[in-house]
């Protein structure tokens, strides 16, 4: 680099890098790409020593010369258009001369920014201000303003709601607010979700709504609510329940009247609650994310077209196959306990042994795919600094989740077929639970820390502690605990960081009480949070990256069982690759050679946590694996160690390369990025094990059933015929994946 371009680097970090490419040979328009891919992926993150800050980033972008010379070809690429995008939902930095220029000879790039930019939720008012100066260029624009208009109107009408309904609970608690919500959740939704004979597999999805619209709920009333009230003591827990709770189920002449007009408020509460998040996720999501499908106005009203049918089927493919791997996971964990000693012993009491049973199963799933997907350890290492046995805080919530489902909502469920009642059926399971021996039977349970880690020793017995251990209770107990306070404490700041939905972390810490809601736990897909605690809410564990590695170490050992010669993490030479930096796995056989780019991250469930993983860490993976794969391609031309450790002759014929993305998630499956296809890791390794016949529910126990019939006498059906009945080999497996053979049987049966 010249001492002007340097100059120029210091000065305007963009501008240097784009002048340093032009001046290398590359032409304008490759250098103008990859500076706006620089800017995307937050480089420069130092100058020296010091962090560079976002507003420093888009101001060095928005005013770089350079832009203004870019012909329609640059704003027609996605970078260009995420780059827009970017500008459009930030606050601080303004460049209207550039926007109107950009809408003049490229007004597509501009609308679709302003679906990528979210702008249908987020009408930062600077940037509306440009976008009402440039409406007049063409039709696209003033359109999409117009539409913007509509959208405006929807959410304020629906917030406005919202807050009305709130506004009956701003001097609730959130225990209160909770009260409300299990008294809500035991009339709507156990009944529909836990009873046999009303069950349908329909449901589990407007469950998790309810389950999402709570969360939201909570978060509002722990951000407003008084710290004091954040904080339980045992007097207010009393209070709280003598007034909003015990009305309810133990009616009485003499003592409070049952708050119906809170009860009644709260279902519109819920209601709106669920009206503003279906708003933001099936019309602003699908207005911003959703490429197979477009918002035409008619008037003051939106209509979506269809223009992709496939890319649509897509998204529902990928769902189905979610659920798919969810009962794979349960029939390799079936497998592994029916083989073990445990199998032939009694768990528990004999009354509960089938419960638990089922439970040990699920446990065992949720480690197999910790352990094989996600490289989780047998231990995990707390906030705290404490370590927690794994396979003892799953079991723990499985037994957690079997104790609820029987000893609530199924006995819950009893009652009400009996009684035909919801308020009578929840004062008699409650009042059974105090007569029985003091239990606590309520819709909404809660104890003080130490009592709930001894309620739950006897699920840490193993053979080092055959009665059980506090320290591991309590370890276990603080694994699945969310603290609310530190996370009220973190909203009333507008502090960035991620809330645990109630599923993730379902132990609610309110003051030195811990809540629990067993229409929650008892229902929850444990497998999916157990994940999520650790990789979504956990992301940032000093273990993460030791786990990515054993990631990659396992996914090569099993390569090495189908007989792959296996290279791992191997890092080619800065100066003679640069910019490949390390290459996770390169895989040889039969005169093929794969190379795999691994991503871990965690379960999403809304359509626009998918598009960011597709255009942020997919999008960065396949220009990485564009420069591994150059980067091995040369290697086995140049480098005589690599051609050693594959056995490849000099001179020989240099093997095909491939790149493949290997993704932990199901989000964009088979779709390419820089023209490398992305795949589930579950995908390679159902492909690579062989055992495509445990996604088909062979023993019929999975589907449309609910999960308390669910049953541990399973007689699996023969097996489905082999992926590879001439044999296996390294290109019938690249056929194997590349045609989704994986997923043919099993999606058929859906």
């Amino acid at each position: 680099m010249s001492p002007t371009q340097q100059s120029a680097f210091q000065a305007n970090p963009y501008v240097g890098s784009y002048e340093a490419l032009t001046g290398s040979g590359l032409s304008n328009l490759s250098a103008a790409i990859q500076v706006a891919e620089t800017y995307l992926d937050g480089k420069p993150a130092l100058r020296g020593k010091h962090k560079v800050a976002q507003v420093d980033r888009d101001s060095s972008f928005w005013s770089a010369a350079f832009l203004k010379s870019m012909p329609p070809a640059f704003w027609s690429t996605d970078v260009a258009r995420l780059a827009l995008a970017r500008y459009l939902a930030q606050t601080r930095v303004s460049s209207p001369a550039l926007l109107a220029h950009v809408a003049q000879i490229a007004p597509d790039a501009v609308c679709c920014a302003i679906r990528y930019s979210r702008m249908a939720l987020n009408p930062i008012p600077a940037r509306r201000a440009e976008l009402e100066e440039i409406a007049g260029f063409t039709p696209a624009i003033h359109e999409q303003r117009q539409i913007l208009e509509i959208f405006d109107q929807a959410h304020i009408e629906r917030r406005q709601e919202l807050e009305a309904w709130q506004a009956r609970f701003a001097n609730l608690s959130p225990f209160e607010l909770l009260i409300y919500a299990s008294l809500h959740a035991f009339q709507n939704v156990v009944p529909n979700e836990f009873d046999a004979q009303s069950w349908q597999s329909s449901t589990r999805r407007s469950v998790e709504t309810i389950w999402y619209a709570t969360s939201d709920l909570l978060a509002w009333k722990l951000k407003t609510a008084p710290e004091s009230s954040i904080k339980l003591s045992e007097q207010q827990v009393a209070h709280s329940v003598a007034t909003h709770m015990s009305p309810f189920l133990f009616p009485s002449t003499s003592g409070p009247m049952p708050r119906h007009d809170l009860r009644s408020a709260y279902e519109n509460l819920l209601a709106a609650q669920i009206e503003l998040n279906e708003f933001i996720s099936r019309s602003v999501d699908a207005y911003s994310y959703d490429e197979s499908i477009r918002f035409v106005r008619h008037g003051s009203r939106l209509e979506i077209e269809v223009v992709n049918l496939a890319m649509r089927d897509k998204w529902r493919r990928d769902g189905e196959k979610l659920s798919l791997i969810h009962g794979y996971w349960f029939y390799r964990a079936f497998e592994k306990f029916a083989s073990s000693e445990i199998a032939t012993q009694q768990i528990g009491s004999r009354e509960n042994h089938e419960a638990n049973r089922l439970a040990y199963i699920r446990a065992i799933r949720n480690q197999l795919r910790l352990d094989e997907v996600y490289g989780i350890d047998e231990s995990v290492m707390l906030e705290s600094g404490e370590r927690v046995d794994l396979f003892q805080a799953l079991l723990s919530l499985e037994l957690t989740s079997a104790f609820f489902q029987r000893d609530f909502l199924q006995r819950y469920v009893e009652l009400l077929h009996e009684s035909r009642n919801w308020l009578a059926a929840l004062g008699r399971l409650a009042w059974n639970g105090l007569v029985e021996g003091s239990q606590n039977r309520f819709p909404i349970t809660w104890s003080a820390r130490e009592e709930k880690v001894r309620s739950i020793v006897g699920w840490t017995v193993n053979r080092q502690s055959p009665k059980g251990s506090l320290a591991m209770a309590a370890s276990i107990l603080d694994f699945w605990t969310n603290d609310l306070a530190t996370l009220a404490a973190r909203l009333r700041k507008d502090e960035s960081g991620l809330q645990p939905e109630l599923f993730e972390r379902p132990f609610l810490k309110l003051g030195q009480s811990v809540v629990q809601l067993p229409w929650v736990t008892g229902l929850q897909n444990n497998s999916t949070a157990a994940i999520n605690n650790l990789r979504r809410i956990g992301a940032r564990r000093a273990e993460s990256k030791e786990e990515t590695r054993r990631i990659e170490e396992r996914l090569g050992k099993l390569f090495e069982s189908r007989g792959f010669q296996v290279l791992m993490n191997w890092h080619p030479d800065s100066e003679s690759y640069p910019g490949a930096g390390e290459i996770d796995l390169i895989c040889f056989r039969d005169g093929a050679i794969l190379v795999i780019e691994v991503k871990s991250t965690f379960l999403r469930h809304s359509e626009q946590e998918a598009w960011l993983h597709g255009k942020s860490t997919l999008r960065r993976a396949g220009k990485q694996l564009m420069r591994k794969v150059d980067a091995v391609q040369s290697a086995l031309k140049d480098d005589p160690d690599i051609r050693s450790t594959f056995g490849i002759e000099y001179g020989g014929l240099i093997p095909e390369v491939r790149g493949w993305i290997v993704d932990t998630s199901i989000e964009h499956d088979h779709e390419r990025f820089d023209g490398f296809l992305k795949i589930s890791m579950e995908e390679i390794i159902i492909a690579l094990r062989d055992d495509r016949r445990l996604l088909n529910d062979p023993a019929g126990i999975l589907n449309s059933l609910p999960l308390k019939t669910q049953s541990t006498n399973v007689t699996l059906s023969p097996a489905l015929k082999s992926l590879y009945p001439d044999e296996f080999s390294a290109l019938r497996f690249f056929e194997v994946i590349e045609t989704e053979e994986v997923w043919v049987e099993a999606l058929s049966l859906i």
